[in-house]
């Protein structure tokens, strides 16, 4: 499994080659909290089955992390959020945490792909 970087105008690129997914409540409401670093080919992802308002906080998250909200693939918002007390929102129906500066090129508009 990986995450792909599909600008609009520009080369595909692999952004993350560690997936991993958060496909249970208890690993949704959990994501990174607890760690103090993120490998930099790592990546967490949340599916949801329908694009809505999806939230994102810090707590107990230990190291800043890129954060990417997509609806069918295509970017709505990428932010970058602080250790311990970031916080935002983003529409999409899928979101993907990483390691802070993966998602540096990556603009709304553009797609990230998980790749299967």
């Amino acid at each position: 499994m990986r995450v792909v970087h599909e600008p609009v105008d520009g080369d595909p690129r692999t952004i993350a080659t560690e997936v991993a997914v958060a496909d249970s409540i208890l690993s949704k409401g959990i994501g990174l909290m607890g760690r103090s670093s993120i490998p930099e080919e790592y990546a967490l992802v949340f599916e949801f089955g329908a694009p809505t308002t999806r939230s994102v906080h810090m707590v107990l998250v230990r190291t800043p992390i890129d954060v990417v909200w997509t609806e069918n693939d295509e970017v709505q918002r990428v932010e970058t959020l602080a250790a311990w007390t970031g916080h935002a929102r983003g529409r999409g129906d899928r979101f993907i945490e990483m390691a802070p500066g993966a998602a540096d090129a990556v603009e709304p508009g553009d797609r990230v792909v998980v790749e299967k």
